[in-house]
């Protein structure tokens, strides 16, 4: 079998930069274990595969190189869509146009449009669902591998959720984000009992508030360090804007993944719901043989 696939930069302006997706075209009828294989032969953060739907114009499935199926509306989603578009199968794209993806279970919109010769695509993810916070920051400090008082109070470190679960914890400042060498043990036992999946450790300035700087980590499904999280930064900026620290225009652009050297800038906005947008640059397409 012959199935086109590559590699979209997503939130990336240049090649090599943002976070690589893999993305498979015609994946319906595979099973489970061969999509799980051709994710780790890619070996990137994550794997999208393009299905038919009978509930929208396509179904995602997207992989971690380790094998673990993730949901949500994530660069995952949008770097399927910047792919579909970029190759002319939704169309000229010269005014935006709205299509419907079924992802993790759920039907979600996306509005993609072609500007300046390049396909920009914004999405909306899930409402907003909140965990407990967490009762004491000791433990997630130690995980952290950072002093427990670089972990800010407000807002409260808890799970926060806009098609999937992660911890959300707010640090003194970008030095310390930078700082953060988690242990994945030590944190796993954090995020299990907070009923998060990854942890996106941030810093925000309430006096600037229209930007935050992360890094997002997932020892849960065996992806270490990402360099842009949209199933991260939707919560956040959700999280911030119910906690009433936005701006008057609700949105936030969250620089991610200069730590790795790979920096992505992610916009969300409440619309009311996060509403993730961004680019990005097909930088390899290609004949995939299994």
């Amino acid at each position: 079998m012959e199935l086109t696939a590559g590699l979209v930069d997503v939130f990336a302006d240049t090649p090599l930069s943002g976070n690589p997706l893999a993305v498979v075209e015609n994946a319906d009828g595979l099973s489970d274990d061969v999509l799980r294989r051709i994710a780790g032969e890619f070996n990137q953060a994550e794997t999208t595969f393009l299905m038919r739907s009978e509930r929208a114009n396509w179904k995602l499935r997207s992989f971690t190189a380790s094998g673990a199926e993730v949901g949500g509306a994530g660069h995952n989603a949008l770097g399927a869509w910047l792919w579909l578009g970029h190759h002319g199968a939704l169309g000229p794209l010269d005014t935006p146009a709205t299509f419907h993806q079924e992802i993790g279970g759920v039907v979600l919109p996306i509005t993609l449009e072609r500007r300046d010769g390049r396909i920009y695509g914004r999405m909306r993810q899930a409402p907003l669902k909140l965990g407990a916070p967490l009762s004491s920051p000791d433990g997630l400090a130690a995980a952290l591998g950072i002093g427990v008082d670089q972990v800010l109070a407000h807002p409260a470190p808890r799970a926060a959720d806009t098609g999937a679960p992660h911890l959300m914890v707010r640090l003194q400042d970008r030095a310390a984000v930078d700082r953060a060498r988690p242990s994945a043990e030590q944190l796993l036992a954090v995020l299990g009992p907070a009923g998060a999946e990854g942890c996106y450790v941030y810093a925000f300035d309430e006096a600037a508030p229209a930007t935050a700087y992360a890094r997002f980590f997932n020892p849960t499904v065996g992806l270490w360090e990402d360099s842009a999280t949209g199933t991260a930064a939707g919560p956040l900026t959700a999280y911030l804007g119910e906690q009433g620290l936005l701006a008057e225009h609700r949105s936030l652009v969250i620089e991610q993944g200069t730590q790795m050297g790979r920096p992505s800038f992610l916009h969300v906005r409440l619309a009311p719901d996060a509403e993730l947008s961004g680019s990005g640059i097909v930088v390899l397409r290609g004949v995939l043989k299994i």
